[in-house]
């Protein structure tokens, strides 16, 4: 009877992995779907057979210009900035312990905008052309991104120190990450009002979260540190399910808790902060798109971390591509909309928590 039991147990194992693989996949073709959707999206009214042979290079200069120059730079990024986002709050939420971690309700997002908008006044990285909607840009992102980084680390570190020392719950971790919003929203401000007009004009529309004005180069420096950031994650993917069991559960399966948290915390820092200094601040997506997919893949982050992923980046391509068509052909502030969607499930996950006790 024992050989018939073991037999029964791995194929239900095998039939519950084999799900969540059929949902992952899944999720998978819808994005792509939702991509072309995207492209063939707009003033121009291609249709999705003349995307493909624009992609394929069989196509009119007309449908090359608004497909390579417009329309694809922005969905690649929004695929790359919701995975990276997606993944970053996976993995924060993982090691806090706290189901409303996230870069932007721990103040790390806005840590990161006032690094961004040091960099833009005190380090004069900002462009002015002559003509087109792109008459303001950032003429210097890596120095963008390096400011944005120490701004983020500096949200991160008391995040760690706060957690690790003084053994907040993760109720008032979440008070202190609205704090450290309030904070460095506040020194953003004040960047503001002593800015000249095209300073201010950049940390405003910037601020607002655009994914149009991404260009290739700043595509792959995204894709890269996103990319390298999901493959570590899911080679640390073990730890992270040994430390949902608790943390002397984790140290007592040979898991380094300490050092975990850091290098995990500072890698969310680092992909949060990239992302912010080229598209602005985008909210919620990080909270958002854990959540969803644990419902239907469960906690285990083997396949919880890439499924985050691919869900931020629907998530936020999806809303790119509301702002752009509701009332086109004027473009919504990515930021708000995210914000819009984010929000009332931030409220819910609140009073879940809340009638749970």
């Amino acid at each position: 009877m024992e050989p018939l039991v073991l037999n029964s147990t791995t194929d239900n194992y095998k039939k519950y992995i084999r799900r969540k693989i059929l949902i992952i996949s899944s999720l998978f073709l819808i994005t792509v779907c939702m991509a072309f959707y995207a492209i063939s999206s707009g003033s121009s009214n291609l249709s999705v057979v003349e995307v493909i042979k624009t992609l394929l290079g069989k196509a009119d200069i007309k449908s090359n210009v608004a497909i390579f120059n417009i329309r694809l730079p922005r969905i690649l990024m929004a695929l790359v900035s919701g995975m990276g986002l997606g993944v970053a709050g996976c993995v924060m939420q993982s090691i806090l312990k706290n189901p409303l971690a996230s870069s932007s309700t721990l103040g790390v997002s806005q840590g990161a905008a006032f690094g961004a908008a040091i960099a833009i006044t005190l380090f004069q990285a900002v462009a002015v052309n002559s003509t087109g909607a792109d008459a303001i840009n950032i003429s210097n992102p890596y120095m963008v991104s390096i400011c944005a980084f120490i701004g983020s680390m500096g949200a991160t570190i008391v995040i760690l120190f706060l957690s690790k020392y003084k053994k907040i719950t993760p109720e008032a971790m979440v008070l202190s990450g609205v704090a450290l919003s309030a904070l460095f929203s506040g020194g953003t401000t004040l960047i503001q009002y002593f800015a000249d007009d095209v300073q201010l004009a950049t940390i405003v529309f910037w601020a607002f979260g655009d994914l149009g004005r991404a260009n290739y180069r700043e595509i792959l420096i995204v894709t890269v540190i996103t990319l390298s950031s999901i493959v570590y994650f899911i080679i640390n993917s073990w730890n992270y399910n040994a430390l949902e069991s608790g943390v002397q559960t984790a140290k007592g399966l040979g898991v380094n808790v300490s050092s975990m948290r850091i290098i995990g915390m500072v890698v969310c820092s680092f992909v949060t902060a990239t992302i912010v200094s080229f598209v602005g601040i985008i909210n919620f997506i990080g909270l958002i798109a854990p959540h969803i997919m644990r419902r239907f893949i469960g906690n285990d982050h083997r396949y919880l971390i890439p499924a985050s992923a691919i869900m931020g980046a629907f998530l936020l391509l999806l809303s790119d591509t509301f702002a752009r068509t509701i009332i086109a052909p004027i473009i919504l502030p990515i930021g708000a909309i995210t914000s819009f969607m984010g929000a009332p499930l931030f409220l819910y996950i609140v009073f879940r928590g809340g009638a749970r006790k």
